[in-house]
C-alpha cells in the first residue's frame, strides 16, 4: 500500500512550533500523531506549538518525560501527550490511560516504545537533525499519512503530499 508523505524543512524552534500549530489546525478528536526522532530533535518543542495553538499561548506545556503523560483541555476534546521513553515493555503504555485518549488527540513520543500496539491509523511526524549545513537548529520533519491527514491539509501547504511506496 503506497503512503502519502511531504517532507518539509524547518530552520529553528519556531518553524518546529510552527509545524505543530499548523497540525492543530486541522486536528480531530481520536487523532493520532506519532512523534518520532533523536533525543532534542523537536518533539516536545512541535508537541508544545501544537498544544498552545489549541489551548492558547500562555499555556504551560511542559516535557512528560518524567511524569510519562500530560492532559491538557481545548473547548473540542482534550488532548493527551505521552512521553514513553522510559517504558521498557509495551504493556506499560495502558497504565497511562492511553486506551482513555480515544475521546481526544494522542501526541506519542517515542511511539516506537508501544511494538505492534501503535495504533495503524496516524500521522507520523519524524523529526531529524538537518545536517552539517543546517547548523543552529534546523531540521527536516517527514510527515507519514497512515490516516486521512493528506486530504485534510493537502491543499493547506505546499508541496502536497507525495505518494510514496513503503
Amino acid at each position: 500500500m503506497a503512503q502519502r508523505v511531504l517532507t518539509l524543512a524547518l530552520p529553528d524552534d519556531d518553524a518546529t512550533a510552527a509545524l505543530g500549530a499548523r497540525l492543530g489546525a486541522h486536528a480531530r478528536a481520536g487523532d493520532v500523531i506519532a512523534l518520532v526522532g533523536d533525543l532534542g530533535a523537536g518533539k516536545t518543542t512541535l508537541a508544545r506549538g501544537l498544544i498552545r495553538h489549541m489551548t492558547g499561548p500562555e499555556t504551560e506545556a511542559p516535557s512528560p518525560t518524567f511524569t510519562l503523560v500530560q492532559t491538557y483541555e481545548t473547548p473540542a476534546f482534550p488532548i493527551w501527550h505521552f512521553d514513553l521513553y522510559r517504558l521498557e515493555h509495551p504493556g506499560e503504555a495502558r497504565e497511562l490511560g492511553m486506551e482513555e485518549a480515544v475521546d481526544g488527540l494522542a501526541l506519542i513520543e517515542w511511539p516506537e516504545r508501544l511494538g505492534r500496539d501503535l495504533p495503524a491509523q496516524r500521522l507520523e511526524v519524524q523529526l531529524s537533525f538537518g545536517g552539517p549545513e543546517r547548523i543552529g537548529g534546523g531540521r527536516i520533519a517527514r510527515l507519514v499519512d497512515f490516516d486521512d491527514w493528506s486530504a485534510r491539509i493537502d491543499g493547506d501547504w505546499r508541496p502536497n503530499f507525495e505518494q510514496e511506496s513503503p
